[in-house]
């Protein structure tokens, strides 16, 4: 607790050393940092995380490892039985978060009234509160923060200081910080222990001194940052609140939607007209809720009516409409206005949500179509409740248009791509008692699967009929399933079309089927015979339109009409596991030739081992894997499945002990290369969840491309990686979720009101090494808005095959704590201020149920986490980590790798050298390490200012390249930024100017290595080399390829990335009024420059990711 003004309490550990900033002090007791999270709300150890048991049963198979009971089935059986946990599908918890960090208190602020402009933030402030004031020596104080009431200084208490000198003014703050951006906060060694949303500094005086302070909320952070940026922007202005409030644009439009409604011109309208004009511009809102509002404006007024007066309109309004956390961000951008213009519009646009190309007439084209007010639509800004609009449209939806369409190459072999797929689709209940339905192919067909199952038996009448074989109570007519199939085939994708087929029908209606085949499918059949001269399977784009037959082959060699072929029963694994009689071997049935004939590409063959398989199985041959084989090997053998897979089309189906129609976990094979993952689609829940958000990419065409370290010919890969990937960058995924919307009561909860207390899960799903899950602190009673404002970061080491599923819960849960959830591919994302529109437990979009974030991706490749290398320990050369090659044992392959080593490690010296320049250049910028160049710019831009408002510092152009030149005396602190910049410029032009020389050692090295591939097996035996040695030398040598091809490719990115560095840097220059004044050569000099830039990009266009 904070202690009397003018008390001499001294620290626990000695007296506190004085500070630069307010002269000598000595403070009162540390604060503590154990206080419990007041509104951390019931955190259940249960759902925190996910135990090993709970997940083997769950999962078994997975990445825990082979289950450790003697039956994998035996155990999805006992999982089938239980109730399926939706809060976490997490399956390694070797990779858990133990916990969140403790952090300081998240208690609330109070809720009676929420802030929806400056008045309501200046109010809080002169009122005042607790915030905890940071020290450089690890101390934490707890003061009581005040604004004076004229508005022109900050005063806290206890403090040595008389009350006159306790203070800071207004007038001598030079910046306001939104988290923990200060020397101050990266050196503290309890700073990990501070929530990054709920830090703040305030930067005063010439020297930039910090003034650094956590709130016991982010909440309350929010509300002191806009607030001292509003008075900081006005500090020369004379201030009236109230007559502000009154006359802002929000204002303005409100006045003229009720005069437009008071048909009496009285200034008064009844109340049911005010609900409903009120819920006519805020659909979501519920009218009981608006009826308090009036009643509570009423109540404080001291007077009881039916009627609305205007000024309580719009008091009603802007605390409805209003929220908080999206005006903080109106406020922020618009540099502290009520409103955006275009030029604040398309800042905010190219900065912070990575767009591109970005004009003002595109910007006055939005305010056009989202601002409300007449006013604002002719004068060309956006108000508070146009720019809720704007953020809540499709515009600002967190999936990437771009990949709406078909974005990657569809000319690879089919075996390169994962395959959207289903699991006896004929069914829309479970697989013992669910009746067949035409619908479970329609649904299937819509939602873009490429793989139907077809179980097909003899019928009356010698008509084929497809049905559930263990209820034969409603078969369909096999005619009338595949005329669907021909109707719907290509409509939500014009990509192949596997038909799976299980045929347990005889010779006789065979031949019908074949018939009926012929007739309905007609040319989109693919019969062609596959060429045996080539080596690998057509791609989607040559087979477009065609539908493709999966199934047994009569031997080509034997001219008969028919033959005895084993037949692929799963539907009657069932039987044979339940049955005493299991051990008895598969039966034959015979094929007709016409069948057979009609398969052509997806022959059906038994695995046996990858030896044999690699040896002797054609190309156009696949198998099938039941989930506990495909699981069994996934664990024993993932290196050689990635490989199989390279060529062979694997299928793998669910196991027969999943009577209820349950989903295996589709990642753990997809890791394994596994392109045909058959799902239940009838069965909805968090595995479905990854295939539908999975195949939401490229376009919703049922094809996804492999990452590139799956399909190489000559790579090394393995499913289980526990670590970075050879070849690959990791990113970092920064995401901050800040609210929700509309949050619904579950649908299976029961005996309950409509209060709910929601928290946020965030699951990262990938290879092992990515999976994690980490969730929010819990709302209390909060479903309209809940503010959730906590910052989270996770390492992804193989972007390419990772999700992230957002799942809202609810912590007072009877019966069903599920509330909605959103998977999407990692490359999918947008960055930037995103609504996520939130799912059913079905899959369905809830309307106006959506998660407010934000996204940010970086790469911090062999540097560690982001915002853990502060300018005094960032790690240098010494402790740079290599990837490192590998010895094979064969001495000529060798001495071509040892050629390698010293471009390799030049390489990842030049990519680390720029992006440690770049860090610290936004260190010193006061910037988190997910700012743009073009923030750092622009924040560099208002402090480089002279006193009369001029620049003093130009761009200078160099050889191409963006330097800052000073104009006059720069202050300290600033050359320090100076030279910070200076270095990265430099570092950025080693990089551009030396990477194709190293880039070229690297890919000679690669190609010499290359030339020894067919050899391997014969050097390796001249060696003396057999056995698992041999095999470690095979391996070796892949890891070595990739690594070579990996490092080259992240160079030539590198060189891109600092190549578009530079172009935006001088874009960003000459926007902010930092070119030479009055120099219309300069002017014509940096747009040369920015022109001979954009060629170097052009022309190294090949090497772009």
């Amino acid at each position: 607790m904070a202690e009397a003004a003018g008390g001499r309490d001294q620290p626990a550990a000695g007296r506190a050393p004085p500070d630069a900033a307010y002269h000598a002090e000595e403070e009162p007791e540390p604060a503590s940092l154990d206080a419990p999270a007041a509104a951390g709300g019931r955190r259940r150890e249960r759902r925190s995380g996910v135990s090993a048991v709970g997940t083997a049963e769950r999962f078994p198979g997975g990445s825990l490892g082979p289950a450790a009971a003697p039956d994998p089935d035996a155990c999805l059986l006992e999982a089938a039985k239980a109730t399926p946990r939706r809060s976490s599908i997490i399956k390694d918890p070797s990779n858990q978060k133990c916990g969140r960090k403790k952090t300081v208190s998240f208690s609330s602020m109070p809720s009676e009234k929420k802030i929806s402009s400056a008045s309501d933030c200046i109010s809080f402030m002169q009122a005042g509160c607790e915030l905890k004031k940071v020290r450089p020596n690890s101390r934490i104080y707890n003061r009581f923060f005040t604004l004076d009431p004229d508005l022109q200084a900050l005063r806290w208490e206890p403090s040595k200081k008389d009350l006159d000198k306790a203070k800071l003014d207004i007038s001598a703050i030079k910046e306001i910080r939104l988290g923990k951006n200060t020397e101050t906060f990266r050196n503290n060694g309890l700073a990990d222990q501070i929530s990054e949303d709920c830090a703040l500094s305030v930067i005063h005086g010439e020297n930039y001194e910090s003034l650094d302070l956590v709130a016991n909320s982010a909440d309350v952070a929010n509300i002191w940052v806009s607030g001292l940026r509003y008075l900081v922007s006005r500090s020369k202005q004379p201030l009236d609140l109230m007559e502000s409030s009154h006359n802002t644009p929000r204002f303005a439009w409100l006045k003229t939607v009720f005069e437009a409604a008071d048909v009496d011109g009285n200034g008064i309208m009844l109340e049911d007209t005010a609900v409903e004009l009120i819920k006519k511009l805020n659909p979501t809102l519920k009218e009981s809720k608006i009826r308090l509002k009036f009643k509570e404006i009423q109540k404080s007024k001291e007077k009881l009516t039916t009627r609305v007066t205007k000024e309580e309109f719009c008091e009603a309004f802007s605390e409805l409409c209003t929220r908080p956390e999206v005006y903080f961000l109106l406020v922020q951008i618009s540099k502290n206005k009520e409103y955006l213009d275009a030029n604040d519009l398309m800042l905010f646009l190219e900065a912070e949500q990575g767009v591109t190309h970005i004009t003002e007439e595109m910007c006055l084209d939005i305010i056009r179509r989202y601002e409300l007010s007449e006013e604002g639509r002719l004068k060309g800004f956006l108000a508070i409740d146009g720019f809720t609009q704007y953020l809540l449209s499709s515009e600002c939806d967190i999936f990437d248009p771009e990949h709406k369409k078909i974005v990657q190459d569809m000319t690879q072999p089919l075996s390169h791509y994962y395959i959207n797929a289903s699991h006896n689709t004929y069914l829309i209940e479970d697989q013992l008692r669910g009746p067949a339905d035409i619908n479970g192919y329609v649904r299937a067909l819509k939602m873009s699967c490429r793989s139907i199952e077809l179980d097909v038996c003899d019928g009356p009448d010698n008509e084929p009929i497809i049905c559930n074989r263990n209820n034969m109570t409603s078969p369909l007519a096999f005619r009338n399933v595949i005329e669907v199939i021909n109707k719907l085939a290509f409509f939500a994708s014009e990509y192949p079309l596997i038909l799976c087929l299980g045929n347990h029908c005889s010779v006789q209606q065979q031949k019908v089927m074949v018939q009926h085949m012929k007739r309905i499918f007609g040319n989109k059949l693919y019969t062609e015979a596959p060429l045996s001269s080539e080596a690998y399977l057509p791609s989607p784009e040559k087979l477009k339109m065609k539908i493709i037959v999966k199934g047994k082959k009569l031997p080509c060699d034997q001219d008969v009409l028919e033959g005895e072929v084993t037949d692929e029963d799963e539907e009657a694994e069932i039987s044979r596991r339940l049955s005493e009689d299991f051990s008895r071997e598969p039966k034959l049935i015979w094929l007709c030739r016409e069948l057979s004939d009609m398969v052509s590409l997806c022959k059906s063959v038994q695995y046996k081992d990858f030896e044999t398989s690699m040896k002797s199985q054609n190309y156009w041959e696949m198998c099938s894997f039941s989930e506990a084989e495909a699981s069994r090997i996934a664990n024993e053998y993932p290196e050689d499945f990635v490989n199989y897979n390279k060529k062979f089309l694997s299928r793998v189906y669910p196991s027969a002990m999943r009577i209820d129609s349950s989903n295996l976990n589709p990642q753990d094979f997809w890791n394994c290369g596994c392109q045909i993952v058959a799902m239940n689609y009838q069965t909805p829940g968090p595995m479905m969840d990854l295939h539908t958000g999975w195949f939401l990419q490229n376009g919703g065409c049922g094809y996804v491309l492999r990452p590139s370290v799956m399909r190489d010919e000559v790579s090394y890969f393995s499913a289980n990686t526990k670590g970075i990937v050879p070849g690959v960058s990791p990113q970092v995924l920064h995401v901050k979720i800040i609210s929700g919307q509309n949050f619904p009561k579950p649908k299976g909860a029961c005996a309950k009101g409509d209060v709910i207390d929601p928290y946020v899960c965030i699951e990262i799903h990938g290879i092992p090494a990515d999976c994690t899950e980490q969730r929010t602190k819990t709302v209390q009673q909060n479903s309209d808005n809940p503010i959730f404002d906590e910052s989270f970061e996770f390492q992804i080491n193989l972007p390419e095959l990772a999700m992230i599923r957002f799942v809202v819960l609810d912590d007072d849960y009877i019966g069903d704590e599920f509330i909605g959830q959103y998977t999407i591919p990692l490359e999918c994302l947008q960055p930037g201020y995103r609504h996520i529109p939130l799912r059913s437990f079905v899959g369905d979009i809830m309307e106006h149920v959506t998660l407010f974030v934000h996204i940010a991706i970086t790469n911090r490749s062999g540097g560690g986490k982001a915002q853990k290398r502060s300018l005094s320990v960032r790690i240098g050369k010494k402790a740079r980590e290599y990837t490192m090659l590998r010895n094979t044992g064969l001495k000529t392959i060798d001495d071509i790798f040892k050629l390698a080593v010293h471009p390799l490690r030049e390489a990842t010296d030049m990519r680390e050298n720029m992006q440690n320049a770049m860090v610290s250049v936004k260190e010193l910028c006061g910037l988190p390490p997910i700012a743009s160049l073009k923030q750092c710019i622009l924040t560099l831009s208002s402090r480089l200012v002279s006193s009369d408002n001029a620049p003093s510092v130009a761009l200078c152009m160099k050889d191409t390249f963006p330097y800052l030149e000073p104009l006059g005396t720069v202050p300290d602190v600033q050359k320090k930024v100076l030279a910070a910049y200076d270095l990265m410029i430099q570092e950025s032009r080693v990089l551009i100017e030396t990477a194709d020389t190293t880039h070229d050692k690297i890919v000679q090295c690669q190609k010499a290595g290359m030339e020894f591939h067919e050899e391997l097996h014969n050097l390796g035996t001249k060696e003396g080399l057999k056995g698992r040695k041999l095999s470690k030398a095979i391996e070796s040598f892949a890891w070595n390829i990739t690594v070579l091809k990996g490092q080259g490719d992240l160079l030539k990115n590198a060189k891109n990335e600092a190549l578009e560095n530079m172009k935006q840097i001088q874009l960003a220059c000459l926007s902010c009024g930092l070119s030479k004044t009055g120099s219309g050569q300069a002017d014509a000099k940096a747009k040369r420059c920015l022109e001979a830039i954009q060629e170097k990009d052009t022309g190294d266009e090949n090497g772009r990711l």
